[in-house]
């Protein structure tokens, strides 16, 4: 199974948002898990999916980091 990287350019347009937010974001702690390869930033994708299904909502009155199966 071969490994599949996104860069920070590459996240910020599937999500549609600015590289200066995934910064911010790392720097706060709440982006996906992150490595820093020669200085490059990278997000793999079991990663990026796994922190996207820990965002999935069943409600807008749900608090944010409560999985929509938990009990």
């Amino acid at each position: 199974m071969e490994v599949v990287h996104l860069n920070q350019k590459q996240l910020a347009a599937r999500w549609r948002r600015s590289e200066a937010c995934l910064e911010r974001w790392r720097c706060e702690g709440i982006s996906p898990k992150f490595m820093k390869l020669t200085g490059r930033v990278v997000y793999q994708m079991v990663d990026i999916e796994a922190y996207e299904e820990s965002c999935l909502q069943v409600s807008t009155t749900q608090p944010a980091g409560v999985a929509a199966n938990a009990s």
